[in-house]
Order: C-alpha cells, then structure tokens, then sequence
C-alpha cells in the first residue's frame, strides 16, 4: 500500500514539472517601442495637444503603384506604420524620408507635404491622428 502511494505521488510529481517546464516554454507577452519622440520626421517639434476634447481618428490609408498623394498638411499631431509597399515622403523644405514595410513615421504637422509610391504594388500605411472634436485631421493645399 506504501509503495503504491509513493509511486502515485512520484508519478504525480513527474506529471507536475513536465506541465511546469511546459509552462515556462510559453512565451510571454512582450512589447517593443517602434518610435518615441517629440519631433516630427524632419526634426520639427511638435506642438502641444489642443485643449479641447480629444478626438482619436485612425485610418488605413492605400496608395496606388506609381501614385502620389495630394500636396497637403495636417494641422493635429499623427504617427503612423507603413505595413506595405516602399513610399516617398517629401516636406516643402526639400527633406525628405524613404520607408520600406515596417517604418514607422511621426509625421510633421502644419507643414506642407505629399507621398509618393514609386513602386509597382500598392502601399498600405496605417495612421493615428490626435485631434479634437471639429478639427480636420488633413487639408488639401489648394482645395
């Protein structure tokens, strides 16, 4: 009866830490920072939050092969991720930023600027926009 006992609790115990060892091969949630700044793209600093309610818009912007978008300027703060394609981003300076899948971008605000997609498939970028409610988030030189 003894033997039976210590072997049920030695079989237990071998079930126990291979379960535990199995554990400990699960990887845990991890995080890494893709960018962190207080500066645009082009080394402009961005400007303080509006004192007003906040208003989180988030967009997946496309742009077609060998297309460009609109001169334009965003008057709030925005970051984004390019999740496909290689894009062009020129500001009126003359500075300009070349990202490839994967980038991420802390773009300038009221600065006039376009993007290019000089490739042959077509770009996806994901964008996040901290405004306020009645703020446009992009305007359209010339419109």
């Amino acid at each position: 009866m003894l033997k039976n006992c210590l072997i049920t609790i030695l079989t237990l115990m071998t079930g126990f830490f291979a379960f535990k060892n199995e554990l400990a091969q699960i990887k845990a949630p991890s995080s890494i920072t893709l960018i962190e700044s207080g500066l645009s793209w082009n080394g402009d600093s961005l400007p303080h939050y509006p004192n007003s309610k906040p208003k989180i818009s988030i967009l997946k912007i496309t742009i077609p092969p060998q297309s460009e978008l609109p001169l334009h300027f965003h008057p709030v703060i925005n970051a984004g991720i390019l999740l496909q394609g290689e894009l062009l981003v020129q500001d009126e300076d003359g500075n300009s930023l070349e990202m490839k899948a994967g980038d991420p971008i802390i773009e300038v605000v009221n600065k006039k600027h376009w993007r290019v997609n000089q490739g042959n498939e077509p770009v996806e970028i994901v964008v996040f926009y901290a405004g306020s409610e009645g703020m446009k988030i992009t305007e359209i030189v010339g419109d």
